[in-house]
């Protein structure tokens, strides 16, 4: 008598599932811990990324009180107003005085490379012109005639075109707080001048205007130049972060030939090595400037049609340079990733979060002006911070190709270096 099979189906199913996912789970633990170089960077980059957006940001937070923001003065009034100023200016916390200018044109020209954030121009006769206007109006409260027409006196304030308009109103609301202190304690001293010219006599109500100083703000503009918009700020700046992201594609490109061998195959033909990275580069660049001239068609075209400003052209010529030398800086920084890195997964990682970090510190979010010092010298390092001074440059300074160029020799370099250099030095993945 034969003993009964044991039985199958629905008991055993639950079983072997488990069993099955267990060495499923058991192989993808392995395959994850055998990519040792992949596990740290899925840990420390987002770990430094978190750490330098933290600290970027605490500084705009602190950036008013803390941060020295450089403001320059033209101090041609020659007079107690414009020595005034100028000394609250120097003493307020957010501001570095410099008065070295010479000339209105020159103060001018400075803010309008960037050099300065804030011009301020105090004319000649300022002071002069503020005891004119305050007499007027005490002559016109004690005599009781009808107050003459009189121009107050205007401090010229010129503004870095390429300042974002949030920081723009903090600092500009920061020097008119500190020119409205000076201002009322000077009409106070005006005021005493001229009631003791006349005791002794009941003093009346005297009604005084509003702003007996005014400002004159504009932006320091190149000649031809547009007045900068919410659209002019945006384009630049996320079209060097797009353009560089060409990058986590192209390293991904070369470590799949690798891995299926096509690599290897190509490198037994009878051609010389640096056609491979050749070709390469011809391709993704030619990506990138349709990426790049696609960004910036929709800026100028299709913008106006939803309720956003246009965006003012610049010239062809310059702007076709700053986006090749931009796109030469991204698909060099995506072959020598593709070159260096083992796995997929390590160059997708480090790609990712280091255009992240790069665009980061090099002024794409927070502007560079408001960083922590160390910050800023280190944004001139990033290669995202030579494309956006130079697309800066292009759509709100209104430079031409002589203005771009060492920023574009900059990215063009940065790009041969990591093709060419950087497998060498870190060591090439040949399979």
């Amino acid at each position: 008598m034969s003993l009964p099979e044991p039985a199958s189906g629905k008991r055993s199913r639950p079983a072997s599932t488990f069993i099955r996912l267990a060495s499923l789970l058991h192989k993808d633990v392995l395959l994850l811990l055998r990519d040792r170089a992949g596990l740290s960077m899925m840990f420390l980059m987002p770990m430094l990324l978190a750490f330098i957006m933290t600290y970027l940001q605490n500084s705009t937070f602190n950036s008013i009180n803390e941060t020295g923001i450089a403001v320059a003065v033209l101090n041609l009034d020659a007079d107690s107003l414009g020595a005034t100023i100028e000394r609250q200016i120097a003493a307020a916390g957010p501001f570095e005085l410099h008065t070295e200018h010479q000339t209105r044109e020159a103060l001018i020209a400075d803010v309008q490379r960037g050099a300065f954030m804030i011009g301020i121009v105090i004319p000649e006769q300022t002071t002069a012109r503020l005891r004119r206007t305050v007499r007027s109006y005490v002559a016109a409260a004690f005599e009781a005639d009808s107050l003459p027409p009189v121009e107050p006196p205007r401090i010229e304030v010129y503004i870095d075109p390429v300042s974002k308009p949030t920081f723009r109103s903090a600092v500009t609301g920061a020097i008119r707080e500190q020119a409205a202190r000076i201002e009322s304690a000077f009409i106070a001293r005006a005021i005493a001048a001229e009631v003791s010219l006349r005791f002794p006599v009941s003093i009346p109500n005297i009604q005084l205007g509003d702003n007996l100083v005014l400002f004159d703000e504009r932006f320091a503009l190149a000649r031809g130049a547009s007045v900068p918009n919410a659209t002019q700020h945006n384009i630049p700046a996320w079209s060097i972060f797009a353009i560089f992201f060409i990058a986590i594609s192209l390293s991904g490109n070369i470590i799949k030939e690798r891995d299926e061998g096509s690599y290897a195959r190509l490198r037994t033909m009878p051609f010389p090595q640096p056609l491979y990275s050749l070709s390469k580069v011809i391709v993704y660049q030619s990506v990138c400037l349709l990426q790049y001239a696609s960004i910036i068609l929709a800026g100028m075209y299709i913008f106006p049609f939803v309720g956003l400003p246009a965006l003012a052209p610049a010239p062809v010529v310059p702007t076709l340079l700053m986006g090749a030398s931009a796109a030469a800086a991204a698909t060099g920084y995506g072959i020598g990733i593709g070159r260096i890195a083992s796995t997929h997964q390590q160059a997708a990682i480090f790609a990712a979060i280091s255009t992240v970090i790069m665009a980061a510190i090099g002024g794409v979010w927070i502007p560079v002006f408001i960083m922590p010092g160390p910050m800023r010298y280190l944004s001139a390092l990033s290669p995202l911070n030579w494309g956006l001074e130079g697309f800066y440059d292009l759509f709100l300074r209104g430079s031409g190709v002589a203005g771009i160029l060492p920023e574009c020799a900059l990215s063009v370099a940065f790009g041969l270096l990591c093709a060419a250099v950087a497998p060498r030095l870190f060591g090439e993945k040949d399979s």
